[in-house]
């Protein structure tokens, strides 16, 4: 049967008036917190705090109590005697490889694959990688992450991005592989080639910063300020030579909420099992393949031909060279292979930035080729001049400040 256009707006009253209930709107206390959190006055105090509290829950969680509390003992005091003492022939070349120094005394310092391999995946990274994912569903399924992004808009309209772009950036800070697909979000080719080339350069994934927690943490403030400062910089940059649109955000604002138990523990298992089936081979793969090049005397040969350029402009000792050389397989592993070179203070924060900002490591270029080869071949054309040019500033610093 065919109604009229009266007869239906009819029904439609009808069905109002059964279904809709009208009263005074009680003001709760979730409106009030959604107020003042996306207002600037007092939404970017909220959002200090809020991110001060996120890394305090990082570090002290999962580098204190877990990494220091419980897996150094386990894997130093337990774990490596155990190795050193089951595998025969300490002088072979397969102890070098699988075990690494047979004088070390932790896990850290042996550098074999069995040693610091699954040390650094599953002592430091992994209680990382569960703290971070942890705390990032709550604040995404609690209805922040949104008022986040319209608090930020301003500022990322500034290099090109808008509001949202906040998303793929606090993504990469637990792995960059999704925070490249994230830029997809984004709505113009211009939007996501930034997005995509700032991910690659200046957001250290979970597994750096737990290393980066235990090998400089007393420095890690500095290290994560010239990151912010190039992100900022060189955004702003990329604006204003690529062409392009950079249109409004259109976000929904949802009400806050406490997050369901069942969608956090399935966020987290998504994320750490990428971790478990695709970065675990990679860390295992890389310490084997860097073990393999200093018994062929390939990275002793490359840090004497590359020295000039790491000791003059970069101020770096030229054994950097290895690890950035394991940084394009995992730049977690290259930070670990830092703390073993002797550099002063300022030395391994330049160190720690070069390797966050060089070549992407191979997961990130992966996800990178599949959003396009021209915008791969694009992205990394622009990271090399990066490196070579604020690599040099951060030198330029510390001479200015007597401390390179």
């Amino acid at each position: 049967m065919k109604l009229t256009h009266d007869e239906r707006w009819n029904l439609v009253d009808e069905i109002a008036i059964r279904t809709v209930k009208f009263g005074k709107y009680k003001l709760k206390l979730s409106d009030v917190l959604g107020e003042l959190t996306v207002k600037p006055l007092t939404g970017l105090p909220v959002a200090v705090a809020v991110l001060f509290g996120f890394w305090s829950i990082f570090t002290s969680v999962a580098g204190t109590l877990i990494t220091d509390g419980f897996m150094v003992k386990l894997f130093d005091d337990h774990f490596l005697p155990w190795v050193q003492a089951a595998w025969p022939d300490p002088e072979s070349i397969l102890y070098f490889l699988f075990v690494g120094n047979p004088n070390a005394d932790s896990c850290f310092e042996a550098f074999g694959v069995l040693t610091s391999g699954l040390f650094v995946a599953f002592g430091i990274v992994f209680p990382a990688l569960l703290v971070f994912y942890f705390v990032m569903t709550v604040l995404e399924d609690s209805g922040y992450l949104p008022r986040l992004a319209v608090l930020l808009d301003t500022f990322l309209h500034r290099i090109g991005l808008h509001g949202y772009a906040i998303v793929p950036t606090i993504l990469g800070l637990g792995c960059n592989v999704p925070a490249i697909t994230a830029t997809r979000i984004l709505e113009t080719r211009k939007q996501r080639f930034i997005m995509m080339t700032l991910v690659a350069l200046f957001i250290p994934c979970g597994a750096q910063l737990g290393i980066m927690l235990e090998v400089i943490p007393e420095t890690i403030g500095f290290v994560f300020l010239y990151l912010i400062i190039g992100y900022a910089l060189f955004g702003f940059v990329l604006n204003k030579l690529i062409p392009g649109k950079n249109p409004e955000i259109l976000v929904d604002v949802p009400r806050y909420h406490i997050p369901v138990r069942s969608n956090v523990i399935k966020k987290m298992w998504m994320q750490t099992r990428n971790f478990l089936f695709d970065a675990v081979p990679f860390v295992l793969l890389g310490v084997f393949l860097v073990n393999l090049l200093y018994l062929g005397g390939i990275i002793q040969w490359l840090s004497e031909v590359t020295a000039p350029v790491f000791v003059t402009w970069f101020g770096v000792p030229k054994e950097t060279v290895g690890p950035l050389i394991t940084a394009f397989l995992r730049k977690d592993l290259a930070v670990a292979q830092l703390s073993n070179i002797p550099m002063t203070p300022y030395q391994m924060i330049s160190a720690v930035v070069l390797v966050t900002i060089y070549f992407p490591c191979v997961a990130t270029f992966v996800a990178m080729f599949k959003e396009g080869w021209k915008e791969l071949l694009a992205a990394v054309g622009v990271l090399m001049i990066v490196v070579f040019i604020y690599g040099g500033i951060i030198h330029g610093i510390g001479i200015l400040l007597g401390v390179a």
